[in-house]
């Protein structure tokens, strides 16, 4: 396993300036994979899940490998550790979807607003205003901070191109078969469970970035509240953010029917569309600083 902090900070430019692939996304051709598998594995059983789990994130982590052997010198594989960090990479995409909620909620289109919110998260938009919609946008930018751009970092500084990869097969199969209903309570368990292991660090690496880039109150509201979510993850993100922005999250959230009360974060007042613009600002000036701490190490 070799790691270029080279290609990882190239990877980071590219995602910056170009965002995701337009067509082809690599991410999106093994989602169809994965589909394919779970059509074939699946069952009302954590072990199939398991099976289904290892298979495809094993699968991610031998192509990985496969690229390092093919990439021998440090230019090419410098080369191809960029390449797929832009591939794995989604913070300039999310900032972009963050903004574009932003622009149709200042023009008062809540039902248009409402219908994008699904490209951000799962939570139920019909019933929520414009402040709810921008508490949601908040906390899935600040969340995703970690998802999409810090934590691919984190593993790709650790384990190369087999760690990009491996990573980013485990949160995508998270996002596909990680939930509380009947399908997959059990079948995707394993890939919940897995996508909470691979994140833990990468989270609260977030949350002290938000903290160094923000100043004081961030780490305190980091320390103080993120332990108070139910995700042992999202809630450190969201804290800090929270503190940075000088606003409160958290609060009910429904999902499909399924109501969550989480405790709020923050001390501040309530989130405004305004704050998905800093929001964003900052998510971006997070991804950059892990770029620039990784350059410093490598």
């Amino acid at each position: 396993m070799r790691v270029s902090g080279e290609g990882l900070v190239l990877g980071v430019a590219l995602d910056a300036f170009l965002g995701d692939p337009k067509k082809w996304h690599p991410v999106a051709g093994f989602g169809r994979v994965a589909s394919v598998v779970e059509r074939s594995l699946y069952g009302d059983s954590r072990w199939r899940g398991v099976v289904h789990t290892g298979v495809l994130v094993g699968g991610a982590g031998a192509l990985g490998v496969g690229l390092e052997a093919v990439a021998r010198g440090r230019v090419a594989h410098a080369l191809v550790t960029a390449g797929v960090t832009w591939v794995v990479l989604g913070g300039t995409s999310l900032g972009r979807e963050g903004l574009v909620m932003a622009r149709v909620l200042e023009r008062g289109d809540l039902e248009a607003a409402r219908g994008r919110l699904s490209h951000l998260c799962a939570r139920d938009p019909s019933e929520l205003d414009a402040d709810g919609l921008a508490r949601a946008v908040v906390e899935s930018v600040a969340e995703n901070t970690s998802d999409a751009s810090v934590a691919p970092l984190v593993w790709g500084a650790a384990a190369g191109i087999p760690g990009l990869l491996m990573y980013r097969a485990v949160n995508t199969l998270d996002a596909m078969v990680g939930y509380r209903n009947p399908r997959y309570e059990r079948f995707g368990w394993a890939a919940a469970r897995l996508d909470d292991v691979v994140n833990w660090v990468p989270a609260r690496v977030t949350g002290g970035l938000v903290a160094v880039c923000s100043g004081r109150t961030a780490w305190r509201v980091f320390l103080r509240d993120g332990k108070k979510h139910p995700s042992p993850n999202a809630g450190r993100c969201e804290a800090a953010f929270a503190g940075a922005l000088g606003v409160r999250l958290g609060g009910v959230n429904e999902y499909g029917g399924r109501v969550e009360r989480r405790p709020e974060m923050g001390d501040g007042r309530a989130p405004e569309v305004r704050d998905i613009g800093r929001a964003v600002r900052l998510s971006a000036v997070v991804t950059f600083a892990a770029a620039a701490v990784i350059w410093g190490v490598r």
